[in-house]
């Protein structure tokens, strides 16, 4: 019996990958990165592969690593990377790095030599999100310290790429802007003797929405998981996670009862209050107080008052719920429960953040589909 669990259906993982590399001739890499966004690093990863993914995507090493010590044996690119890592370890695993800066092209000079193999680099470019990427007045310094890196045997180019700063509204004038600078950056490449294998730049977002900025493989995110980055826009995808606990506690109160900390909410009639034991220390947003959608028995209601650290309080009127009940705070909707984007309008945030704060250790995850087994 559970108390609290994450239910993820990598079925789903499997089939939104599927569709999405049916969408482009382009390789397609699937972002693993913050623990698969609250799924599962390993399990998200191989159901991205039996999608048709030909690459993972993390943001740490040790992320990479991880896969790697699992038996996955996909190319893996990871992209945050700080000075002072021992990035030999990444080399030496085979794992693909980026980097923007030539600070980094002589940390990745140095573990090339210490492994005793060359690095596989990915020159990021910045475009125009001014995160990271290597901007304008720094890109032909970056190119010629890789070039020379090159030469002398100690790093392969494998790919050049950017980000984009607003592929998730379809139209927004920065997208063309951005694909003009990359384009540009990839002739100045050229000069140097650097033509990557792989060109990429497009997101879940791009992908889904313009097939021209594709090039050699896309990088898919959010809609892996089955959420769409675009808003009012679903294109097939299939949420793969659930959300859901049983109610520990149900009992009546009377009008004017105030419900939680800082007694917040008050109820405006004689009602059943029922307790779920998920909190913000689960990843329930604190946010969520007195506005979290959850369905409970045959009814949806909002989280009454504040969400606490280990439970939360909803106000059912007068709906029969007994302790063991199922709360579900979100899922695909198929049965009407709310959904993750029905958490993030309630909440103020995107879906990305919902589903990735659930990653907690402490709610276990249960693994469904053909692919988990």
């Amino acid at each position: 019996m559970w108390q609290a669990e994450v239910r993820v259906d990598l079925d789903a993982i499997r089939d939104n990958v599927a569709m999405l590399r049916a969408r482009t001739s382009a390789e397609v890499l699937v972002a693993v990165k913050a623990d698969g966004y609250g799924h599962g690093l390993v399990p998200a990863g191989r159901a991205a592969l039996a999608g048709g993914a030909t690459w993972l995507g993390v943001a740490t090493l040790d992320e990479a690593l991880t896969l790697r010590r699992a038996g996955v044996e996909a190319p893996v690119l990871a992209w945050l990377l700080s000075p002072g890592l021992p990035l030999h370890e990444g080399v030496e695993a085979g794992v693909d790095l980026g980097a923007a800066t030539t600070g980094l092209v002589d940390e990745l000079v140095s573990a090339a030599r210490r492994a005793g193999r060359p690095a596989r680099v990915h020159l990021k470019l910045d475009t125009g999100l001014a995160r990271g990427g290597a901007g304008r007045a720094d890109w032909p310094a970056l190119l010629e310290a890789a070039a020379k890196a090159q030469a002398d045997g100690d790093l392969e180019a494998v790919g050049v790429w950017s980000h984009f700063a607003c592929a998730d509204e379809p139209g927004h004038e920065s997208i063309d802007r951005q694909l003009a600078a990359f384009h540009e950056g990839l002739a100045l490449a050229a000069t140097y003797g650097i033509t990557p294998r792989y060109r990429h730049i497009a997101n879940s977002a791009a992908t889904l929405t313009r097939p021209d900025t594709h090039f050699d493989l896309v990088r898919a995110g959010i809609a892996a998981y089955g959420l769409s980055p675009v808003a009012g826009e679903t294109y097939g995808l299939r949420p793969a996670m659930t959300a859901r606990a049983r109610v520990t506690l149900a009992k009546r109160v009377p009008a004017g009862q105030g419900v939680s900390y800082g007694l917040t909410y008050s109820t405006s009639r004689a009602t059943t209050l029922a307790v779920v034991p998920l909190g913000y220390g689960d990843g329930v947003p604190r946010h969520a107080s007195s506005a979290g959608p959850v369905r409970v028995g045959g009814t949806t209601a909002r989280i009454a008052g504040r969400v606490c650290m280990d439970q939360f309080v909803v106000d059912v009127g007068d709906e029969p719920v007994v302790p063991g009940d199922v709360a579900i705070l979100f899922g695909p909707g198929d049965d009407g429960e709310p959904t993750a984007d029905d958490w993030a309008a309630a909440t103020g945030t995107i879906n990305y953040e919902i589903v990735t704060r659930f990653g907690s250790s402490r709610v276990p995850r249960h693994y469904v589909g053909e692919v988990a087994r």
